[in-house]
């Protein structure tokens, strides 16, 4: 008889699910899938360390807030995520005011630049069972100041990554996608889905 692996001796029942993530649209994107969740949000410093490459400040982000979650949800699986937007190889963060805002847009304008998610999925006991960066490029077009400053006064850069929101009225300033559009909303599906449908998830 063939042994069975460590996914098929799962529980037929559908394990408890944590979103690891205060990010509403992560959330919403989840929900898409159809799967029961928990959202719980990490208390972590965001910060990349000197000369840390952008995708590895993702991935060291998602693991830290797997890591952090795992103290008050030992018993469930926990699916951690966080984006980072990178222009020249520097990663740009949530702009804290509108001048900040206004600086990272205009830097993104006529341009392209790669939006990184680093996502990680534990299995109960906190031990890492899929992990990756998934990595979409993204071009923006041509803005005049008076766009930018339009879209500062929507309030919609503000708690962004790069200081925009493809899904929300910051589509009009996307010239051209490469690459996973959920991606870059935050949580790139066609890769958490099919980790979700191994682990019998979803």
């Amino acid at each position: 008889m063939k042994p069975m692996t460590e996914r098929e001796g799962l529980s037929a029942e559908r394990p408890r699910l944590v979103l690891v993530s205060a990010s509403p649209r992560r959330r919403w994107l989840l929900e898409k899938l159809g799967v029961p969740f928990e959202v719980l949000a990490a208390d972590i410093e965001e910060r990349a360390a000197i000369g840390e490459a952008p995708d590895h400040f993702a991935q060291r982000m998602a693991d830290e807030k797997a890591a952090a979650a795992l103290v008050s949800r030992p018993a469930a699986w926990l699916l951690a995520a966080d984006t980072v937007v990178a222009i020249g190889g520097e990663a740009l963060g949530k702009p804290c005011d509108a001048r900040q805002a206004e600086e990272m847009l205009a830097r993104l304008a006529g341009s392209w630049h790669t939006v990184y998610t680093g996502v990680t999925l534990c299995r109960p006991g906190g031990v890492a069972v899929e992990r990756r960066v998934v990595a979409t490029r993204v071009s923006f077009r041509e803005l005049v100041p008076a766009e930018i400053i339009a879209y500062i006064a929507s309030g919609e850069p503000f708690d962004r990554a790069g200081a925009y929101a493809i899904q929300g009225e910051g589509a009009h300033l996307i010239d051209h996608v490469e690459g996973s559009y959920t991606n870059v909303i935050g949580l790139p599906l066609p890769e958490v889905t099919a980790w979700l449908r191994a682990w019998r998830l979803l």
